[in-house]
C-alpha cells in the first residue's frame, strides 16, 4: 500500500471510529470532538546516487479531547507503527495531545 495523505486520513478515521479527523482545518470550521487535526510537519529524504529516492513524511498529529482520562492517547501509540509522543497541553477547556507519526 503506497502511503500517501489519503491513506493516512483513512488510518486516522479508522481510528477514532469517526469522520472527525482534520488535515488543516480552516478556523471558520466547526470541529467535532473528540476528533483529531493533523498537517505535514517535514519530509525527510534519503539520498542515493546523486539523488533523492526515497522520501519520509512527518506528521504533526494533534488528539483534542475533553476527558482527562481518555485513552486515545495511549490507544493511538499502539496502533502506528512510527509514531512519537510530543507534548501535551490543555487550552479552552480541551486537552491536546501532540504526536508525530512518520507516514
Amino acid at each position: 500500500m503506497e502511503k500517501t495523505r489519503l491513506t493516512l486520513q483513512t488510518a486516522l478515521e479508522e481510528f477514532m471510529g469517526s469522520r472527525y479527523v482534520y488535515y488543516q482545518p480552516p478556523e471558520t470550521i466547526q470541529l467535532h470532538y473528540p476528533c483529531i487535526l493533523y498537517e505535514l510537519d517535514r519530509i525527510d529524504p534519503i539520498y542515493a546516487d546523486n539523488g533523492s529516492y526515497l522520501k519520509h513524511k512527518q506528521y504533526s498529529v494533534t488528539i483534542v479531547h475533553q476527558d482527562a482520562d481518555s485513552t486515545l492517547p495511549d490507544d493511538i501509540l499502539d496502533a502506528f507503527e512510527l509514531i512519537r509522543f510530543d507534548r501535551t497541553y490543555r487550552a479552552d477547556n480541551l486537552y491536546h495531545d501532540v504526536f508525530t507519526i512518520t507516514w
